[in-house]
């Protein structure tokens, strides 16, 4: 279905019944991203996808300022609204994640409980943000340059993702294809306005988080398991789960064990 909420015609899908769950991708992604992980959760809560700002079958603004996290968790919210949903839990990974950790601060009385994979509550630092910020704006100036094809052979093989090469060919293809159907402004538009460079640092916010939190790293993205045990440090009501030989998109890498553990969590197993 189509949903228009502050000027933007949003693409979402809407699967299974129960308690709600917002499922929140990462850069490059849509709600297929998920399609692995929905027949864990279908059955006992129902999915929210959605594609995010930039992303997918969602319309693209043309103003950059559109794209700030904080405009975009307004837009997640009045999407629910529009819905008829006052409570929710929210499942985000990558810029899903710092976009659910956004939202959740911005209405704490929305959300049940949060699931960050492989997410970061942004950078703490200006001079760490103003770097994030240029390299961002190099990486945006590549895609409108050389193209969503070019990009997604690029982005396929950053050490980030070198993991994901271990997975049956067919799922690797299915991960290219998707990302092959975004439009060059929509991630150019996404990285300038909605990149870590440009999200306000809410480390020194965590300890005010009373709800659950589950955050799930992949031991082969080190710097994402160390993230995580840094927010673990500073919650008040947190698990920090790390999969064992699993890199950063743990959802396509291990969909099984992944689908397995959220689903406990939110029945509170």
């Amino acid at each position: 279905m189509n949903i228009v909420v502050n000027n933007v015609n949003y693409h979402v899908n809407i699967i299974g019944k129960g308690e709600p769950v917002i499922m929140l991708h990462g850069f490059t992604g849509d709600m297929t991203s998920w399609d692995g992980i929905n027949p864990y959760l279908k059955e006992k809560n129902q999915l929210i996808l959605i594609d995010i700002l930039g992303h997918g079958k969602t319309e693209i603004p043309i103003n950059i300022d559109r794209f700030h996290i904080e405009k975009v968790a307004k837009d997640i919210r009045d999407i629910l609204l529009h819905l008829k949903i006052n409570k929710t839990n929210i499942l985000g990974y990558s810029m899903g994640g710092r976009l659910a950790l956004t939202f959740t601060f911005l209405y704490p009385k929305m959300v049940n409980k949060l699931i960050l994979e492989s997410a970061s509550p942004g950078i703490e630092t200006e001079e760490g943000r103003k770097l994030r910020r240029e390299n961002d704006e190099k990486l945006a100036n590549k895609i409108m340059d050389e193209g969503v094809e070019s990009f997604v052979h690029f982005w396929t093989n950053i050490p980030l993702f070198n993991s994901q090469k271990r997975l049956d060919h067919s799922i690797q293809e299915k991960v290219k294809q998707q990302r092959l159907q975004n439009a060059p402004i929509g991630l150019a538009n996404s990285l300038k306005g909605m990149g870590t460079g440009k999200m306000p640092s809410l480390w020194d916010r965590l300890h005010q988080l009373d709800i659950p939190v589950l955050i799930l790293s992949g031991s082969l993205d080190e710097k994402y398991c160390d993230i995580g045990k840094k927010m673990k440090s500073n919650l008040p009501h947190v698990m920090h789960y790390i999969f064992e030989d699993i890199g950063h998109a743990i959802h396509v890498e291990d969909s099984q064990k992944f689908g397995t553990i959220i689903m406990e969590f939110l029945s509170n197993k």
